[in-house]
């Protein structure tokens, strides 16, 4: 019953419009930033960074790396967006539309409709993450030739990786930004469990990660920054790493973990008491 509940709700999800706004905008951001790398000097300063170290730029300026470059601001704004976007819409845009009073009124509890939603949250997470990666490498393996990663992030990473270990490190990238995008759903989906808007459901849960990053990147709290949600957000940043810091992927992947199981549960709190039905 779980399954044929949790295929219904898929239904539903991807039946919408709306769910593929992220994967529109993910298609148009990527093939922008394709064609300014091809067609202006924006790789320029690429080449500069890499022959100041000694390193062959030809190698580097490659498909990979220029899917990589991507990857950063579409993962700090647009993933986000999108992610929230369906989590906020989930519980509170059924309950508006008053659908939930029909699906109660039958012999379901409701933490396993929340559980039934929660998982095809997680399911479209992953799937947009993983369009993300594949749409990205192949839009600028269409317009760079195969080679190297070179990953530049000023005061953190300088990584330089040959094609085959470029490749499973960005593989490895996704896999945990698949754990970054189920958080932010969880987060909007906590909001969207207590009786609020669709709309203000997502605005909470981006005010939040956005509020977290705007103090982490002040300077004077840079001894503070493992305690902001966006720092381990993040933690996906680190496979980019030459030499992955295991350890702090460990600790972030922990941290949400425990962010993941709370949200859940308040969110599951928070509906347990909400009268729909009358």
């Amino acid at each position: 019953m779980f399954y044929l509940q949790l295929k219904n709700e898929l239904w539903k999800l991807f039946g919408k419009k709306r769910t593929y706004i992220g994967f529109g905008a993910f298609l148009i951001a990527q093939a922008t930033i394709v064609l300014v790398f091809r067609y202006s000097s924006a790789s320029q300063s690429m080449v500069r960074q890499l022959e100041g170290n000694g390193q062959l730029a030809q190698q580097f300026i490659s498909g990979l790396t220029i899917a990589t470059v991507m990857l950063f601001p579409i993962a700090y704004v647009l993933l986000p967006l999108y992610v929230t976007l369906v989590g906020g819409d989930l519980v509170a845009k059924e309950a508006e539309d008053g659908t939930l009073r029909m699906i109660l009124s039958r012999p379901i509890s409701r933490v396993r409709l929340l559980l039934v939603k929660w998982f095809a949250g997680c399911i479209f997470s992953a799937l947009l993450v993983v369009v993300l990666g594949v749409l990205g490498l192949g839009f600028a393996s269409c317009f760079f030739p195969w080679g190297g990663l070179f990953v530049f992030v000023p005061g953190e990473m300088f990584t330089v990786l040959d094609p085959g270990p470029g490749l499973r490190h960005y593989t490895a990238a996704h896999a945990m930004m698949i754990i970054k995008a189920s958080t932010l759903l969880a987060l909007s989906f906590m909001f969207g469990c207590f009786n609020i808007k669709p709309a203000a459901a997502t605005i909470l849960a981006l005010s939040v990660t956005f509020l977290s990053f705007v103090l982490m990147q002040i300077p004077f709290f840079k001894d503070l920054q493992p305690w902001f949600f966006t720092y381990h957000l993040n933690v996906w940043q680190n496979m980019l790493a030459e030499h992955v810091p295991w350890w702090r992927v460990g600790e972030s992947l922990s941290i949400l973990l425990g962010f993941n199981l709370t949200f859940l549960v308040i969110g599951l709190t928070a509906f347990q008491v909400r009268d729909i039905k009358s």
